[in-house]
Protein backbone atom coordinates (compact mmCIF):
# COMPACT_ATOMS: atom_id res chain seq x y z
CA UNK A 1 0.00 0.00 0.00
CA UNK A 2 1.67 3.21 -1.16
CA UNK A 3 0.59 6.09 1.03
CA UNK A 4 1.39 9.59 -0.19
CA UNK A 5 4.13 11.48 1.66
CA UNK A 6 3.05 14.29 3.94
CA UNK A 7 6.14 16.40 3.38
CA UNK A 8 7.59 18.23 0.39
CA UNK A 9 10.85 20.01 -0.35
CA UNK A 10 10.71 22.60 -3.16
CA UNK A 11 14.01 23.81 -4.66
CA UNK A 12 14.56 27.32 -6.01
CA UNK A 13 18.03 27.22 -7.60
CA UNK A 14 18.56 30.96 -8.09
CA UNK A 15 20.90 33.20 -6.08
CA UNK A 16 21.77 36.89 -6.13
CA UNK A 17 25.32 35.92 -5.15
CA UNK A 18 27.28 32.66 -5.09
CA UNK A 19 28.87 32.05 -1.68
CA UNK A 20 32.42 30.77 -1.42
CA UNK A 21 31.48 27.62 0.53
CA UNK A 22 28.27 26.48 -1.24
CA UNK A 23 28.02 23.42 -3.49
CA UNK A 24 24.21 23.23 -3.69
CA UNK A 25 22.42 23.18 -7.03
CA UNK A 26 22.24 26.88 -7.85
CA UNK A 27 22.86 29.53 -10.51
CA UNK A 28 23.25 33.31 -10.53
CA UNK A 29 19.71 34.62 -11.13
CA UNK A 30 20.52 37.27 -13.75
CA UNK A 31 19.36 36.34 -17.30
CA UNK A 32 17.90 33.01 -16.09
CA UNK A 33 14.47 31.77 -17.32
CA UNK A 34 12.97 32.17 -13.84
CA UNK A 35 9.31 32.34 -14.93
CA UNK A 36 9.68 29.26 -17.15
CA UNK A 37 11.30 27.47 -14.24
CA UNK A 38 8.44 28.27 -11.83
CA UNK A 39 5.86 27.07 -14.36
CA UNK A 40 7.79 23.81 -14.93
CA UNK A 41 8.15 23.31 -11.18
CA UNK A 42 4.38 23.57 -10.65
CA UNK A 43 3.85 21.19 -13.57
CA UNK A 44 6.21 18.64 -11.97
CA UNK A 45 4.31 18.89 -8.68
CA UNK A 46 0.89 18.53 -10.35
CA UNK A 47 1.96 15.26 -11.95
CA UNK A 48 2.39 13.69 -8.49
CA UNK A 49 -1.22 14.53 -7.55
CA UNK A 50 -0.14 15.09 -3.95
CA UNK A 51 -2.54 14.78 -1.01
CA UNK A 52 -2.57 16.73 2.26
CA UNK A 53 0.83 17.68 3.62
CA UNK A 54 2.12 18.51 7.09
CA UNK A 55 5.38 20.25 6.16
CA UNK A 56 6.36 22.25 3.10
CA UNK A 57 9.89 23.60 2.83
CA UNK A 58 11.06 26.01 0.11
CA UNK A 59 14.86 26.01 -0.04
CA UNK A 60 17.64 26.79 -2.45
CA UNK A 61 19.58 28.50 -3.79
CA UNK A 62 17.81 31.51 -2.41
CA UNK A 63 14.01 31.57 -2.66
CA UNK A 64 14.02 35.24 -1.61
CA UNK A 65 16.04 36.03 -4.77
CA UNK A 66 12.70 35.82 -6.62
CA UNK A 67 10.83 39.09 -7.17
CA UNK A 68 7.72 39.70 -5.06
CA UNK A 69 5.55 38.89 -8.11
CA UNK A 70 7.41 35.65 -8.80
CA UNK A 71 7.23 34.69 -5.14
CA UNK A 72 3.49 35.31 -5.14
CA UNK A 73 3.05 33.18 -8.29
CA UNK A 74 5.01 30.34 -6.66
CA UNK A 75 3.24 30.43 -3.28
CA UNK A 76 -0.24 30.68 -4.81
CA UNK A 77 0.63 27.82 -7.16
CA UNK A 78 1.83 25.60 -4.30
CA UNK A 79 -1.29 26.38 -2.26
CA UNK A 80 -3.51 25.44 -5.21
CA UNK A 81 -1.81 22.07 -5.87
CA UNK A 82 -1.03 20.86 -2.34
CA UNK A 83 -3.79 20.48 0.21
CA UNK A 84 -2.30 22.86 2.79
CA UNK A 85 -5.37 22.90 5.04
CA UNK A 86 -3.48 20.74 7.56
CA UNK A 87 0.01 22.16 7.03
CA UNK A 88 1.81 22.51 10.38
CA UNK A 89 4.95 24.14 9.10
CA UNK A 90 5.53 26.05 5.86
CA UNK A 91 9.10 27.36 5.68
CA UNK A 92 10.89 29.62 3.25
CA UNK A 93 14.65 30.17 3.21
CA UNK A 94 15.66 33.80 2.79
CA UNK A 95 18.77 35.97 2.71
CA UNK A 96 18.92 39.14 4.80
CA UNK A 97 20.22 40.95 1.72
CA UNK A 98 17.16 40.46 -0.49
CA UNK A 99 14.16 40.09 1.80
CA UNK A 100 12.28 43.32 1.05
CA UNK A 101 9.09 44.52 2.72
CA UNK A 102 6.91 43.63 -0.30
CA UNK A 103 8.26 40.04 -0.27
CA UNK A 104 7.53 39.75 3.47
CA UNK A 105 3.93 40.88 2.80
CA UNK A 106 3.55 38.28 0.03
CA UNK A 107 4.82 35.56 2.40
CA UNK A 108 2.50 36.64 5.23
CA UNK A 109 -0.53 36.76 2.91
CA UNK A 110 0.24 33.29 1.50
CA UNK A 111 0.18 31.68 4.95
CA UNK A 112 3.84 30.82 5.45
CA UNK A 113 4.55 30.36 9.15
CA UNK A 114 8.31 29.82 9.39
CA UNK A 115 11.29 31.71 7.97
CA UNK A 116 14.87 30.46 7.88
CA UNK A 117 17.41 33.28 7.45
CA UNK A 118 20.89 32.64 6.10
CA UNK A 119 22.77 34.90 8.53
CA UNK A 120 26.06 32.87 8.62
CA UNK A 121 27.92 35.48 10.73
CA UNK A 122 27.26 38.94 12.20
CA UNK A 123 30.75 40.16 11.32
CA UNK A 124 30.76 42.35 8.19
CA UNK A 125 34.37 41.49 7.36
CA UNK A 126 33.63 37.75 7.62
CA UNK A 127 30.48 38.19 5.51
CA UNK A 128 32.52 39.74 2.71
CA UNK A 129 35.18 37.07 3.11
CA UNK A 130 32.67 34.22 2.53
CA UNK A 131 31.02 35.93 -0.43
CA UNK A 132 27.82 37.17 1.23
CA UNK A 133 26.16 40.37 0.03
CA UNK A 134 24.32 41.37 3.22
CA UNK A 135 25.64 43.28 6.23
CA UNK A 136 25.00 42.93 9.94
CA UNK A 137 22.46 45.79 9.94
CA UNK A 138 20.34 43.92 7.33
CA UNK A 139 19.93 41.02 9.75
CA UNK A 140 18.37 43.18 12.48
CA UNK A 141 16.20 45.06 10.01
CA UNK A 142 14.87 41.81 8.52
CA UNK A 143 14.12 40.21 11.87
CA UNK A 144 12.26 43.33 13.04
CA UNK A 145 10.22 43.45 9.84
CA UNK A 146 9.41 39.72 10.03
CA UNK A 147 8.25 40.02 13.64
CA UNK A 148 6.17 43.10 12.76
CA UNK A 149 4.51 41.08 9.96
CA UNK A 150 3.54 38.35 12.45
CA UNK A 151 6.37 35.87 11.89
CA UNK A 152 7.60 34.50 15.20
CA UNK A 153 8.88 31.08 14.16
CA UNK A 154 12.17 32.40 12.80
CA UNK A 155 15.36 30.37 12.44
CA UNK A 156 18.85 31.52 11.51
CA UNK A 157 21.84 29.62 10.10
CA UNK A 158 25.30 30.41 11.44
CA UNK A 159 28.64 29.00 10.30
CA UNK A 160 31.61 28.65 12.65
CA UNK A 161 35.25 27.61 12.13
CA UNK A 162 35.49 30.11 9.27
CA UNK A 163 38.92 31.05 7.88
CA UNK A 164 40.96 33.02 10.46
CA UNK A 165 38.02 32.96 12.89
CA UNK A 166 38.90 33.25 16.58
CA UNK A 167 37.07 31.95 19.62
CA UNK A 168 36.21 35.56 20.56
CA UNK A 169 34.46 36.06 17.21
CA UNK A 170 32.42 32.89 17.72
CA UNK A 171 31.42 34.07 21.20
CA UNK A 172 30.34 37.44 19.78
CA UNK A 173 28.28 35.72 17.07
CA UNK A 174 26.53 33.48 19.59
CA UNK A 175 25.73 36.41 21.92
CA UNK A 176 24.34 38.46 19.02
CA UNK A 177 22.26 35.48 17.88
CA UNK A 178 20.80 35.03 21.37
CA UNK A 179 19.96 38.75 21.51
CA UNK A 180 17.67 38.33 18.46
CA UNK A 181 15.17 36.50 20.70
CA UNK A 182 14.17 33.89 18.10
CA UNK A 183 13.19 30.25 18.74
CA UNK A 184 15.51 28.27 16.44
CA UNK A 185 19.14 28.25 15.29
CA UNK A 186 21.24 25.96 13.12
CA UNK A 187 25.00 26.15 13.66
CA UNK A 188 27.32 24.39 11.24
CA UNK A 189 31.08 24.16 11.11
CA UNK A 190 32.52 25.13 7.74
CA UNK A 191 32.81 22.08 5.50
CA UNK A 192 34.94 22.38 2.38
CA UNK A 193 33.10 21.06 -0.65
CA UNK A 194 34.55 20.35 -4.08
CA UNK A 195 34.08 22.95 -6.83
CA UNK A 196 33.78 25.84 -4.37
CA UNK A 197 35.94 28.98 -4.10
CA UNK A 198 37.09 27.94 -0.61
CA UNK A 199 38.18 24.46 -1.70
CA UNK A 200 40.22 25.97 -4.55
CA UNK A 201 41.84 28.41 -2.13
CA UNK A 202 42.68 25.65 0.32
CA UNK A 203 44.32 23.59 -2.42
CA UNK A 204 46.49 26.61 -3.22
CA UNK A 205 47.38 26.95 0.48
CA UNK A 206 45.49 30.24 0.78
CA UNK A 207 42.89 29.28 3.38
CA UNK A 208 43.78 29.54 7.05
CA UNK A 209 41.21 27.41 8.91
CA UNK A 210 41.03 26.96 12.71
CA UNK A 211 42.78 23.87 14.10
CA UNK A 212 40.55 20.89 14.88
CA UNK A 213 40.86 21.25 18.67
CA UNK A 214 39.81 24.92 18.42
CA UNK A 215 36.83 23.87 16.28
CA UNK A 216 35.82 21.36 18.98
CA UNK A 217 36.14 24.09 21.63
CA UNK A 218 33.92 26.34 19.50
CA UNK A 219 31.28 23.60 19.27
CA UNK A 220 31.43 23.03 23.06
CA UNK A 221 31.02 26.75 23.67
CA UNK A 222 28.01 26.92 21.31
CA UNK A 223 26.30 23.91 22.93
CA UNK A 224 26.83 25.19 26.48
CA UNK A 225 25.82 28.80 25.74
CA UNK A 226 22.62 27.84 23.96
CA UNK A 227 21.68 25.31 26.64
CA UNK A 228 22.15 27.97 29.33
CA UNK A 229 19.90 30.28 27.32
CA UNK A 230 17.10 27.67 27.35
CA UNK A 231 17.56 26.08 23.92
CA UNK A 232 17.26 22.31 23.40
CA UNK A 233 20.11 20.76 21.44
CA UNK A 234 17.76 18.42 19.58
CA UNK A 235 19.97 17.47 16.62
CA UNK A 236 23.73 17.64 15.97
CA UNK A 237 23.60 21.15 14.44
CA UNK A 238 20.16 22.35 15.58
CA UNK A 239 18.94 24.16 18.68
CA UNK A 240 15.47 25.38 19.58
CA UNK A 241 13.26 26.63 22.34
CA UNK A 242 10.92 23.84 23.49
CA UNK A 243 8.27 23.10 20.86
CA UNK A 244 10.09 24.89 18.02
CA UNK A 245 11.93 21.94 16.47
CA UNK A 246 11.98 22.07 12.67
CA UNK A 247 9.22 19.58 11.89
CA UNK A 248 10.33 19.29 8.28
CA UNK A 249 13.91 18.42 9.22
CA UNK A 250 12.70 15.96 11.87
CA UNK A 251 10.88 14.20 9.02
CA UNK A 252 14.27 13.65 7.31
CA UNK A 253 15.91 12.41 10.49
CA UNK A 254 12.95 10.10 11.15
CA UNK A 255 13.65 8.68 7.67
CA UNK A 256 10.15 9.45 6.39
CA UNK A 257 9.30 9.69 2.69
CA UNK A 258 8.92 13.09 1.01
CA UNK A 259 8.58 14.77 -2.36
CA UNK A 260 11.77 16.40 -3.68
CA UNK A 261 10.70 18.97 -6.28
CA UNK A 262 12.61 21.25 -8.63
CA UNK A 263 16.00 21.23 -10.36
CA UNK A 264 18.60 19.14 -8.53
CA UNK A 265 16.17 18.25 -5.71
CA UNK A 266 16.33 14.83 -4.03
CA UNK A 267 13.27 12.93 -2.83
CA UNK A 268 12.25 9.63 -1.26
CA UNK A 269 9.09 7.92 -2.52
CA UNK A 270 7.88 4.31 -2.28
CA UNK A 271 11.30 3.10 -1.06
CA UNK A 272 13.07 4.86 -3.95
CA UNK A 273 15.62 7.63 -3.40
CA UNK A 274 15.74 9.87 -6.46
CA UNK A 275 17.32 13.06 -7.73
CA UNK A 276 16.07 15.46 -10.39
CA UNK A 277 18.07 16.92 -13.29
CA UNK A 278 20.21 19.80 -11.96
CA UNK A 279 21.01 22.18 -14.82
CA UNK A 280 17.99 24.42 -15.42
CA UNK A 281 17.67 23.71 -19.16
CA UNK A 282 17.93 19.95 -18.59
CA UNK A 283 15.28 20.18 -15.91
CA UNK A 284 12.89 22.20 -18.10
CA UNK A 285 13.27 19.69 -20.95
CA UNK A 286 12.84 16.73 -18.61
CA UNK A 287 9.61 18.11 -17.10
CA UNK A 288 8.28 18.73 -20.58
CA UNK A 289 9.12 15.10 -21.47
CA UNK A 290 7.22 13.93 -18.38
CA UNK A 291 9.99 12.81 -16.02
CA UNK A 292 12.17 15.26 -14.08
CA UNK A 293 14.35 12.54 -12.54
CA UNK A 294 17.92 11.84 -13.55
CA UNK A 295 18.69 9.16 -10.93
CA UNK A 296 16.72 6.55 -8.96
CA UNK A 297 17.77 3.92 -6.45
CA UNK A 298 15.52 1.34 -4.83
CA UNK A 299 16.88 0.83 -1.33
CA UNK A 300 17.47 -2.70 -0.07
CA UNK A 301 16.27 -3.64 3.42
CA UNK A 302 19.88 -3.40 4.65
CA UNK A 303 20.25 0.14 3.23
CA UNK A 304 16.91 1.20 4.71
CA UNK A 305 17.99 -0.02 8.15
CA UNK A 306 21.35 1.74 7.87
CA UNK A 307 19.68 5.02 6.92
CA UNK A 308 17.21 4.69 9.78
CA UNK A 309 20.14 4.52 12.18
CA UNK A 310 22.51 7.11 10.89
CA UNK A 311 19.73 9.63 10.32
CA UNK A 312 18.04 8.85 13.64
CA UNK A 313 21.25 9.08 15.65
CA UNK A 314 21.70 12.69 14.50
CA UNK A 315 18.84 13.52 16.89
CA UNK A 316 19.67 13.95 20.55
CA UNK A 317 16.64 11.76 21.34
CA UNK A 318 18.20 9.02 19.20
CA UNK A 319 16.16 6.09 17.90
CA UNK A 320 13.48 3.80 19.31
CA UNK A 321 14.53 0.14 19.08
CA UNK A 322 10.90 -0.95 19.23
CA UNK A 323 10.00 1.34 16.30
CA UNK A 324 12.95 -0.06 14.34
CA UNK A 325 11.78 -3.64 14.92
CA UNK A 326 8.17 -2.84 13.99
CA UNK A 327 9.24 -1.03 10.81
CA UNK A 328 11.68 -3.65 9.54
CA UNK A 329 10.37 -6.84 11.19
CA UNK A 330 13.90 -7.71 12.28
CA UNK A 331 15.47 -8.18 15.71
CA UNK A 332 17.63 -5.12 16.45
CA UNK A 333 19.83 -7.25 18.72
CA UNK A 334 20.50 -9.79 15.95
CA UNK A 335 21.36 -7.16 13.35
CA UNK A 336 23.26 -4.58 15.40
CA UNK A 337 23.74 -6.02 18.91
CA UNK A 338 27.50 -6.61 18.62
CA UNK A 339 28.25 -3.20 17.05
CA UNK A 340 26.12 -1.40 19.66
CA UNK A 341 27.74 -3.28 22.56
CA UNK A 342 31.17 -2.21 21.34
CA UNK A 343 30.16 1.45 20.97
CA UNK A 344 28.46 1.49 24.39
CA UNK A 345 31.73 0.25 25.85
CA UNK A 346 33.69 2.96 24.00
CA UNK A 347 31.32 5.61 25.35
CA UNK A 348 30.06 6.65 21.90
CA UNK A 349 26.45 5.55 22.49
CA UNK A 350 24.05 5.64 25.44
CA UNK A 351 21.16 3.22 25.90
CA UNK A 352 18.18 4.24 28.03
CA UNK A 353 15.39 1.68 28.01
CA UNK A 354 14.04 1.50 24.46
CA UNK A 355 16.15 4.39 23.18
CA UNK A 356 19.64 4.48 21.77
CA UNK A 357 21.42 7.81 21.28
CA UNK A 358 24.89 9.26 20.81
CA UNK A 359 26.85 10.49 23.82
CA UNK A 360 28.54 13.90 23.81
CA UNK A 361 31.72 12.12 22.70
CA UNK A 362 29.78 10.29 19.96
CA UNK A 363 28.29 13.57 18.81
CA UNK A 364 31.71 15.00 17.97
CA UNK A 365 32.50 11.81 16.05
CA UNK A 366 29.12 11.64 14.31
CA UNK A 367 30.42 10.38 10.97
CA UNK A 368 32.55 7.69 12.62
CA UNK A 369 29.53 6.44 14.58
CA UNK A 370 27.37 6.38 11.43
CA UNK A 371 30.00 4.46 9.45
CA UNK A 372 30.18 1.72 12.05
CA UNK A 373 26.53 0.82 11.35
CA UNK A 374 27.18 0.15 7.67
CA UNK A 375 27.34 -3.63 7.62
CA UNK A 376 29.63 -5.44 5.22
Amino acid sequence: MNTKPRAAYVHIPFCTQICHYCDFSKVFIKNQPVDDYLRALLEEIRAYEPGPIDTLYIGGGTPSALSAAQLEFLLEGLASIFDISQVQEWTLEANPGDLSQDKIEVMANAGLNRISLGVQTFNDRELRQIGRMHQEKDIYENIDRLKAAGFHNISIDLIYALPNQTMEQVKTNVQKALALDIPHMSLYSLILENHTVFMNRMRRGQLNLPQEDLEVDMFHYIINSLKEAGYDHYEISNFCRPGYESRHNLMYWDNAEYYGLGAGASGYLNGVRYRNHGPIRHYLNAVEAGNARVYEEKLSLKEQMEEELFLGLRKRAGISIQRFEQKFQRSFEEVYGAIVAQMLEEGLLIREGDRLRTSQKGLFLGDTVAERFILE
